[in-house]
């Protein structure tokens, strides 16, 4: 027979939880975050890191629809524009055409250049 009497693991956890948030404050929570993320780091290596980032974006794919990806892409292209400027945008548009040229030959600009003009050529 179980005793009435005992708390379940879980309410345990929930009333402890918010014991400790009336205890804390945000400070608290940044500097135990931070030295979790140091010690996870210290003990996985990369391949851990591309599995647990494949799995929670599986998840979230199964999760949500193409809005959600437009929503949220939306609002972190505006949250960077916020954040930075013209500069800012040279910078990574001249990382990115060098990172492309690097791994991409002539017949891939062919391809596209072919593309492109298709394309323009269907919209006229």
């Amino acid at each position: 027979m179980a005793d009435n009497n005992k708390m379940s693991r879980e309410e345990a956890g929930r009333k402890g939880g918010e014991a400790t948030s009336k205890n804390h404050d945000k400070d608290f929570y940044q500097e135990i975050g931070q030295k979790g993320g140091e010690a996870t780091s210290n003990n996985h290596d990369k391949e851990f890191y591309q599995e647990i980032g494949k799995k929670g974006g599986e998840a979230t794919s199964d999760n949500h629809d193409k809005e959600f990806y437009q929503d949220i892409g939306k609002k972190g292209g505006e949250a960077t524009s916020d954040n930075h400027d013209k500069e800012f945008y040279q910078e990574i548009g001249k990382k990115g055409g060098q990172a492309t040229s690097d791994n991409h030959d002539k017949e891939f600009y062919q391809e596209i250049g072919r593309k492109g003009g298709n394309s323009r050529n269907d919209n006229d």
